[in-house]
């Protein structure tokens, strides 16, 4: 696809947000260019969150990119939390305003959102690097890149960054006005696809004393199962037995209940961090998603945390295009920060919640168990995590 000489939104990166992001300014009228340095088929086979809050879902049903997820995805309509050999049910309708979240792999959406750019859309061009991203603070930023071997430059008058953690748009604002807040883990997460159905209507988050489990799904016949274990862990280094007994350990119950068995197709191993880079933006150029913030998987908020910026920069694009004004665009951080800190505090939250750490005491231990016991007990405690696992509210221009 040949790359334009200038664009109004230069677009890094071809993740679920820089794809939403083109899908969204396509239908407001607004010109963009997609760069993205991997192939099409890395970016379509890459396995991310699987998870959709109900505002993600609504989303990809107004842009017109819902069609396979409305028929192969998997409404959800509850969680529930295994600890002491108890399993108890968390029903999201009726505690989070008839909320509910949806099984549909980022790999997916990102099909889905791909197919329809190229049909439809503004240029999306893969396997371009991105070199440097010059001029951001005056009116026509420029993109310098590399596609086959050959250098060259886009001009536009925004750029977005949606290029993730490892990116090069967010090394664009001066180091001197960075704040970054982190936090990595002690652990990390052993996952496996398994062709067997799953073993749970629901996805079950277990505690345990040996480690965390997580039993979850892609399809009805395949099973997406996770284990906590040490950081550095080989993915390979456990048999598939050896995965089978643990994940069948941690959420064994008190009647006899037992995770399902089947063969093993993929394992990998994710280490867990939180991450939050302030600001958000610099001059023309708006972060969004992992290259703004990560936060551990625990929650399910990596992908509908991006989802929220995207939609709450492309309001803000669409009102300068439409009125004149900046105001949206000169707030669109600060608008999306406190999401971001509330979905960072539910992921540290659960993640301490569930997770055994190697470092904590026995009182630690313990307190944890009866925060859990809590949690289950009592009516706002468990509302307040349904709403907050749903999804946190965006504030748009429309707010």
């Amino acid at each position: 696809m040949n790359i334009p000489e200038r664009t109004t939104v230069a677009i890094i990166g071809a993740g679920p947000a820089g794809l939403l992001l083109a899908r969204l300014l396509h239908r407001a009228g607004i010109g963009s260019v997609t760069l993205e340095s991997r192939s099409r088929s890395y970016v379509e086979q890459r396995q991310r969150a699987g998870i959709l809050e109900q505002g993600t879902i609504d989303v990809l049903r107004e842009t017109g990119a819902s069609d396979r997820m409305d028929k192969e995805g998997l409404p959800h309509h509850g969680v529930e939390l295994l600890f002491r050999g108890e399993r108890h049910r968390i029903d999201f309708p009726s505690l989070a305003d008839g909320r509910q979240v949806m099984i549909y792999a980022q790999t997916e959406i990102c099909k889905d959102l791909i197919a329809l750019q190229l049909r439809e859309g503004g240029p999306l061009s893969f396997e371009t690097d991105v070199l440097a991203i010059e001029g951001v603070n005056t009116a026509s930023p420029v993109v310098r890149y590399r596609k086959e071997g050959k250098e060259a430059e886009l001009g536009c008058d925004y750029v977005a960054g949606c290029d993730g953690f490892w990116g090069v748009s967010r090394q664009v604002i001066p180091e001197q006005l960075r704040k970054v807040y982190e936090r990595v883990y002690p652990f990390s997460w052993l996952g496996i696809m398994a062709d067997v159905p799953p073993s749970s209507d629901d996805l079950i988050y277990a505690r345990h004393e040996r480690g965390f489990a997580l039993l979850s799904m892609r399809s009805p016949t395949i099973s997406r199962n996770y284990i906590q274990v040490e950081n550095g862990t080989d993915a390979h280094s456990w048999t598939d037995e050896d995965i089978w007994d643990e994940l069948e350990a941690r959420t064994a119950t008190k009647d006899g209940w037992k995770v399902k068995r089947g063969p093993i197709t993929s394992k990998s191993v994710t280490p867990m961090r939180s991450f939050v880079h302030e600001p958000m933006q610099y001059g023309r150029l708006f972060l969004a998603g992992d290259a703004a913030h990560i936060v551990p998987p625990t929650g399910a908020k990596g992908l509908n945390l991006a989802v929220g910026d995207i939609i709450v920069l492309a309001d803000a694009l669409k009102h300068k295009f439409t009125t004149g004004s900046d105001d949206l665009l000169t707030t669109y951080g600060e608008r999306c920060i406190n999401r971001v800190w509330q979905a960072e505090r539910f992921s540290y939250d659960m993640t301490n919640l569930l997770h055994t750490n190697p470092n904590a005491s026995e009182f630690e231990h313990r307190i944890e168990l009866a925060r859990l016991e809590r949690l289950v007990s009592c009516r706002s405690a468990t509302s307040d995590l349904a709403q907050a696992y749903t999804g946190f509210p965006l504030h748009t221009g429309s707010d």
